[in-house]
């Protein structure tokens, strides 16, 4: 007998007295958990998402849609950066303002030439408040997955409100679970036993957050 086949009988036993179960999985699986925790405007909603992502240690900044171009300059500025990675579907205006040279997202490109671009700037698709986290599925403005994970520098503009909802079973309406999804909590970390922390070994290091709306421009610093 084989291993799997060992396991297979122990999980047939385990199940022996568990009656059957006709109804369409959607119908068994109870689905009455809360929706979101408590109830918030959309200001709160947005100041959440603004102080969790802070709390992930990603760079929050919120700004106007005229402010922008000139925001993400100033970050791409701040930052040194040369060149900037572009999906094919991001608005041309976000860059307008910026003199760094545009790297556009292309099939042929390796994930060599991608590590020796600065930044990389792109939208998303929704945002949680509450886990203070970003989605990105790939759409034009997106780009694919690995232009986000290989450069050190990720800028993403986050439209509120939007684009922003308080919890994950409301972003998950929002997805297409056959796209392929990015859900990114701050910077790239990972700590060994000893608790010590390490940016950047499974994506940017640095993860910068514009907040786009019709408020004054302001900054919520990690």
């Amino acid at each position: 007998m084989s291993s799997r086949e060992r396991i297979l009988g122990r999980v047939r036993r385990a199940l022996a007295d568990v009656g059957q179960d006709e109804r369409p999985y959607d119908q068994a699986v109870a689905r009455d958990y809360l929706r979101e925790h408590g109830e918030r405007s959309v200001e709160q909603t947005v100041d959440l998402l603004a102080e969790n992502l802070a709390d992930y240690r990603a760079i929050v900044h919120r700004c106007t849609a005229d402010d922008l171009p000139a925001t993400i300059a100033g970050m791409l500025a701040a930052r040194g950066a040369k060149t900037v990675a572009v999906p094919p579907g991001l608005d041309p205006g976000w860059l307008a303002a910026s003199d760094a040279e545009r790297i556009p997202d292309r099939a042929e490109g390796t994930a060599h030439q991608l590590d020796q671009v600065d930044s990389v700037v792109t939208a998303c698709a929704v945002a949680v408040a509450e886990t203070g986290t970003i989605v990105l599925d790939g759409g034009p403005d997106q780009g694919r997955r690995r232009i986000t994970l290989v450069p050190d520098h990720h800028i993403c503009v986050v439209r509120v409100p939007e684009q922003v909802v308080s919890s994950v079973p409301q972003a998950l309406e929002r997805l297409d679970p056959a796209r392929p999804l990015t859900w990114i909590s701050g910077p790239s970390a990972t700590s060994d036993i000893e608790l010590d922390r390490v940016e950047g070994v499974h994506g940017p290091r640095t993860l910068e957050v514009v907040l786009v709306g019709g408020q004054a421009s302001a900054d919520v610093t990690s």
